[in-house]
């Protein structure tokens, strides 16, 4: 196929008088042309046919119906680990696949055979797969495409010599970071043998972008990527440096898990902090529980996973709030301040008992962080607000709610 050099797109006539080809009309409105550049067909047809043929080395010559039986399976079997994958369903006589489809499948009905997938392995196993490559394919061709619109003129020619020379290289990346999870994994399995059980006893939390719904509404396009790649890589530096994992990012959300209370705790603090000292870093909420949670399939379930999403959602711009199980766990912690708050009703939850936690910082820090001058006076005037502060909050508290003696009467969830 030979590949031109052209003009990836076309420009529309400024003037509504000028002529417009048939396949131009549709920017037209009842006010007249928008002007600006859009994309060739042309030329995307011969993008997409190349990549095809770059990929799978061949142009699609087979039904799904002949995969399936060059497979030796069930056209059924073939369409469920197909949607599995999450690709649309394809009618039965469109010639849409390759060789590459059918090895696919003989390479699963092996995996099969050796009696290490049953059934519902099999359905979470493809469903994960298919999640994880979809979204690393749309973020690796959102790079290839940015590059290629920059461009008046597109080689076709050179954008494909230049994939030949990196696609392998970018398996080859994939491949490697794979079996380094693979190692953690099995590490993780073999120092804590209860991780093979059905539930096993870890820290989850949730970090949240205060006011994500706002700022998505009032930044451009390329700002709030940058705003959610910045999250999730500071997240990502933060929650693995003091030995967590990221178990999924949702947007505006990371949800991670820990294997030990206090780096959980510490986790969080650190989360919460991170805008105080970088301003560009999104303002997060933050929601740790501790429990027994099942983990499938890179993800996890029980009910202190539902607890956390519930604290998150208490819990004020900038702060901290856990469950009750994990603030007896770091109870002794010299580092930290813990404050049973008062009970609350949330969603699946009539009396939810949140505990907000903030580090232990010296008198003198502290009043100079509020910007009061450092020394006795000022450190009088500061307790005397924090006892008021105190008095004013427990005045409303249930009887039922009061703190045990030698406890701080309870704040109001989120402080």
């Amino acid at each position: 196929m030979a590949l031109p050099c052209a003009p990836l797109r076309k420009t529309v006539p400024d003037n509504p008088d000028d002529h417009l080809d048939p396949e131009d009309e549709a920017l037209s409105d009842d006010q007249g042309v928008h002007a600006g550049p859009i994309v060739d067909p042309e030329i995307i047809q011969l993008l997409v046919d190349g990549l095809e043929l770059q990929l799978f080395g061949e142009k699609p010559n087979l039904t799904s119906v002949e995969v399936a039986e060059r497979a030796g399976v069930s056209l059924e079997v073939s369409q469920k680990r197909w949607r599995s994958l999450g690709f649309t369903a394809m009618s039965t006589d469109a010639v849409m696949f390759t060789e590459a489809d059918v090895d696919a499948l003989r390479i699963t009905e092996s995996l099969r055979a050796t009696g290490l997938l049953v059934d519902e392995d099999e359905a979470a196993l493809v469903r994960a797969i298919g999640r994880t490559f979809a979204r690393l394919a749309e973020w690796q061709i959102s790079l290839m495409a940015r590059r290629a619109m920059s461009a008046e003129d597109l080689d076709l020619g050179a954008l494909f010599a230049e994939m030949d020379n990196v696609i392998p290289q970018v398996e080859a990346v994939q491949a490697y970071a794979w079996r380094r999870h693979l190692l953690n994994a099995a590490s993780r399995f073999l120092i804590s043998p209860e991780y093979a059980e059905e539930s096993a006893p870890m820290a989850v939390g949730f970090a949240d972008i205060v006011g994500y719904t706002r700022q998505s509404r009032s930044l451009r396009t390329n700002e709030l990527t940058r705003l959610v790649d910045d999250f999730e890589a500071e997240s990502l530096s933060i929650i693995t440096e003091l030995r967590g994992r990221i178990v999924k990012t949702i947007g505006d959300e990371v949800m991670y898990a820990a294997d030990d209370p206090a780096d959980a705790v510490e986790i969080a603090l650190q989360l919460a902090e991170r805008h105080e000292h970088d301003e560009s870093f999104p303002e997060l909420r933050v929601g740790v529980a501790w429990g027994d949670v099942v983990a499938h399939w890179g993800d996890v379930f029980g009910p202190s996973v539902n607890v956390a999403a519930r604290l998150t959602s208490l819990a004020r711009p900038g702060k901290v709030l856990i469950d009750r199980e994990l603030a007896d766990s770091v109870r002794d912690n010299p580092g930290y301040i813990l404050r049973r708050l008062r009970r609350t009703s949330v969603k699946g939850y009539r009396r939810l008992e949140p505990w907000s936690v903030r580090r232990e910082v010296s008198k003198d820090t502290a009043l100079l962080e509020d910007g009061a001058f450092p020394g006795p006076a000022s450190q009088f005037v500061h307790e005397q607000a924090e006892e008021l502060r105190r008095i004013i909050r427990g005045i409303d508290q249930p009887e039922d709610d009061q703190p045990a003696a030698g406890q701080s009467p309870g704040d109001q969830p989120g402080e």
